[in-house]
């Protein structure tokens, strides 16, 4: 069956390769769900991958399947797997365990292992593929209402962790409520961001660097939170005329804006970091304020990485309520359809600039 696949350390490898097709069986407990795959999309990591900046294939394989965020539809189950059944909706977790004690308790997206086990980017076969075979313990299931934008979900998982996180960890003030959030890029991630933060009804400024009119300003309105031009007013200077951020979450992919970020906290307000930086960029900072600042405030910083069932779970809640609270704003981020593996140079293609693009997707058959 075909897949997309990078040679990985070797820049602008991605090709058309063959696999043999899976079988339940593969999976040892009778727990196994054969899937076909109906979209996968793609995103940063994909293009990172593809440029050689990181990845690692299986173990006894010359190559790495591509595609991490997945939707398909259960097609075959073993005899052990009660929570799923053919025509089920279905979107497959991307990290597995590895061997820290946080891996062993079902916590591997906190685990401390230098090498990881994700499928799609680290030691394990993506779903840019025709079918894949997995246990039912990293598959979770979605309603049929979600056929259109499950795709989704998995980026999805990504703001619900860091969201989470940042609720879980101010438990410590008992009584912490924010009003006032600010999404700190307003790509994919930040759209999202920026809707969940509105579904927990906060106040949101997103802030961006392309001036209105586009699409992802439009978008950000109609959750109604506000967009932000950022060569307009940045959001030290949003936070020094209105107050500073209960809650800021950063996902610009620009480490500079994660010193903006801390100097326009609130007290008791907390930082969420998403973004995964290379390079060796450095810039001054007014260490001595900001350092002041989150004592005296009892500011928070947090990163977060990667998402757990719990964060996949919440995440099919939350599309559920998008859908319902937002008619048609999923549906919009879904700017790039790609139809058929012959047309796979078009993902990358979407991914290196194409203007206008939010999320691109292969569409491997109707869903």
């Amino acid at each position: 069956m075909k897949a997309v696949a990078v040679f990985p350390g070797k820049a602008g490898s991605a090709h058309l390769a063959e696999l043999p097709r899976p079988s339940i069986s593969d999976v040892p407990g009778g727990r196994g769900v054969r899937v076909e795959v109906l979209r996968v999309g793609v995103d940063g990591t994909d293009r990172e991958i593809q440029d050689a900046e990181y990845g690692e294939a299986p173990a006894g394989s010359p190559f790495l399947v591509l595609g991490h965020e997945s939707l398909g539809r259960v097609v075959e189950v073993g005899p052990a797997v009660t929570e799923l059944r053919p025509g089920d909706l279905a979107v497959a977790m991307v990290r597995r365990p590895g061997t820290s004690a946080y891996d062993a308790i079902g916590m591997q997206d906190f685990t401390t292992d230098d090498a990881y086990f994700e499928r799609g980017i680290s030691r394990l076969h993506g779903f840019l593929t025709e079918e894949y075979v997995d246990s039912a313990d990293w598959i979770v299931k979605l309603p049929p209402t979600l056929s259109k934008v499950g795709v989704l979900l998995e980026p999805m998982t990504v703001v619900e962790k860091g969201i989470t996180q940042a609720y879980e960890a101010q438990r410590r003030l008992r009584i912490w409520k924010p009003r006032r959030a600010a999404v700190l890029g307003a790509g994919t991630i930040g759209l999202m961001a920026t809707l969940v933060l509105r579904l927990r009804g906060l106040e949101v400024d997103t802030f961006a660097l392309t001036p209105r009119p586009n699409l992802n300003a439009t978008l950000v309105e109609a959750t109604g939170a506000r967009y932000v031009c950022a060569r307009d007013r940045t959001v030290v200077q949003a936070a020094e005329a209105e107050g500073g951020y209960d809650l800021i979450f950063e996902c610009s992919g620009f480490s500079p804006l994660v010193f903006d970020g801390m100097r326009s906290l609130a007290k008791n307000g907390v930082l969420v970091l998403s973004s995964i930086t290379g390079g060796s960029r450095e810039i001054p900072v007014p260490s001595d304020a900001i350092n002041q600042s989150f004592v005296l405030g009892n500011r928070l910083m947090l990163g977060t990485v990667n998402a757990g069932r719990g964060d996949f779970e919440q995440g099919v809640r939350d599309l559920i309520h998008a859908e319902a609270a937002y008619p048609g704003f999923l549906q919009q981020l879904l700017t790039h359809p790609v139809r058929g593996f012959e047309n796979w140079p078009m993902l990358f293609e979407a991914l290196n600039g194409k203007t206008g693009v939010i999320k691109a997707f292969l569409e491997v058959r109707p869903s």
